[in-house]
């Protein structure tokens, strides 16, 4: 049963495997999905590699790992949280850290699903760190165009007004990427997005030469962190 968009909550879990065991993530990338499908609670999960540093690229970081979920509420996440094998997974990697995010705006759809639910737009308190997910699916003949101009736009400078941290996300090399942010406000947030010449261009030529088949942009208020994330106090909330 579809439940409303301000009810879900939404997760995004960053693994780091040992320097030992660098395998060991793209071998949970496979096996992961024989329990998380069907999962009570679970509406929507993707299984995610990682870029390395702060900006979406080429490069690939083979110790960290990601889960981006929507679950129909706190209770169902945390009873996910509370299982065997959540514990299990704790035990396999050298550190995990998850921000509880609450959806505010989206629009778009991923493999064909809007896992927030319709496009919408919620009133948020500003008071809290404020999140970005933008994710797409490039067209193999505009591969060459994105990425000539795309992850030069994507460089979110340590000295970034607002920027707490930034990770370039995918699904599939090449073809499927993705950016998360973390800013200190919205005002920060919207500072980037709007008045950085590069991206505002980046954005425009999206358009003018059709470079995705699919793409979602989604914004959310961060509620609370389990673990370390750097930049984040674990009392958010």
């Amino acid at each position: 049963m579809s439940v409303p968009p301000s009810n879900r909550l939404v997760t995004l879990t960053v693994n780091r495997f040992a320097a030992a065991d660098t395998r060991a993530g793209m071998r949970r990338m496979a096996t992961d999905h024989v329990h998380l499908r069907g999962l009570p609670g679970l509406e929507f999960y993707r299984l995610l590699g990682t870029g390395q540093g702060v900006k979406l690229s080429l490069s690939v970081d083979p110790r960290r790992w990601a889960r981006f979920a929507v679950w129909q509420s706190r209770a169902a996440f945390e009873l996910f949280e509370a299982s065997p094998w959540r514990q299990q997974e704790r035990g396999l990697v050298a550190d995990t850290a998850t921000l509880l995010l609450s959806p505010v705006r989206w629009h778009g759809r991923w493999a064909g699903q809007e896992p927030l639910g319709r496009a919408a737009a919620h009133a948020s308190s500003g008071e809290r760190p404020v999140a970005v997910l933008t994710r797409a699916v490039i067209r193999p003949a505009r591969l060459a165009a994105f990425w000539r101009a795309v992850p030069g736009t994507q460089v979110f400078a340590a000295d970034q007004p607002g920027l707490i941290s930034a990770l370039g996300l995918g699904e599939w090399p090449l073809l499927q990427q993705a950016t998360f942010s973390v800013w200190q406000d919205e005002a920060s947030m919207r500072a980037y997005a709007y008045q950085g010449h590069a991206h505002r261009r980046a954005i425009a030529r999206t358009r003018q030469e059709n470079w995705y088949s699919e793409e979602l942009f989604a914004r959310f208020e961060v509620q609370e962190v389990r673990g370390v994330w750097a930049g984040l106090p674990s009392d958010v909330c």
